[in-house]
């Protein structure tokens, strides 16, 4: 019987995203405060999934021979560093998220049975990679407070409450929203990206964000004066908000996911 398991790593180093064949005004205009001199730091976490079939031993790898592989090939020549002065390929192409999750795979891949990394950056921004080639995903997380409330509007208040309960009262309530957008793309072989962080984060800013936050959602977003905003349609509204803005930065909107609350999330897909 196959199995997945996820082994958790993290490291702290620095990068800086400069291109040397630019000016100084382009860099700054491109890379924006990722561009300064000598660099910046995070705190970065990995997850590790790896999958097989299950040992005599219940096991499908030992875990201890998981940290030593880790351990030397990723965290002893990365940790304290500065990314662009380590790996070959971090210093021809910039050390990006998802280009170090890239090279990652390639150290890990000869010793572990992968299938996904996962490597975050900070809590509100991580990459996904599969070793299909460049190709790599990148998830942005934000949040957003809004009220909302459920019922329709041919119905009786005491029709709508057997099928919303509590969430058909008249005055709604409302929610801390977090809303993570993964997109899809090549990685670049230069920058290091498979599109703009700074384009995606301003549409996704521009498009949901700033329309949606501070919102009563049934009365202040035309799309829900008709649909009902359950958490699943709040979801596809903003993956078709988002979809056609996102492809013009080079990346295919793979996924939103919209957390309504601890205990409710929907998920829905790009096309």
């Amino acid at each position: 019987m196959k199995c997945i398991i996820n082994r958790r790593a993290q490291f702290s180093a620095s990068h800086r995203y400069w291109l040397p064949e630019l000016s100084e005004a382009e860099n700054q205009d491109r890379f924006g405060a990722c561009a300064r001199a000598p660099g910046h730091g995070h705190n970065y976490v990995l997850y590790v999934a790896m999958e097989g079939e299950l040992d005599q031993y219940g096991m499908v790898l030992n875990l201890s021979d998981v940290k030593t592989v880790i351990q030397r090939e990723i965290i002893d020549p990365l940790d304290f560093s500065h990314l662009n002065d380590t790996w070959p390929e971090l210093q021809t192409t910039l050390p990006t998220t998802e280009h170090l999750a890239r090279s990652m795979w390639q150290r890990l891949s000869p010793h572990l049975p992968l299938v996904n990394l996962q490597l975050f950056e900070h809590p509100q921004l991580w990459a996904d990679y599969q070793g299909h080639d460049m190709e790599a995903s990148l998830t942005l997380s934000t949040h957003f407070s809004a009220a909302h409330r459920l019922a329709l509007t041919h119905l009786s208040y005491e029709e709508n409450c057997e099928i919303y309960g509590k969430c058909a009262r008249p005055h709604g309530h409302g929610h801390n929203y977090h809303l993570e957008v993964t997109v899809t793309g090549d990685i670049d072989p230069r920058t290091g990206m498979i599109a703009d962080l700074s384009k995606l984060q301003h549409i996704i800013k521009s498009q949901v964000v700033e329309p949606f936050d501070h919102t009563f959602l049934n009365k202040d977003i035309p799309y829900f004066a008709e649909v009902v905003p359950t958490a699943e349609n709040i979801a596809v509204h903003i993956r078709d908000l988002l979809q056609a803005p996102l492809a013009v930065t080079g990346a295919r909107l793979h996924k939103v996911k919209l957390i309504e609350s601890p205990n409710n999330s929907a998920e829905v897909y790009g096309s």
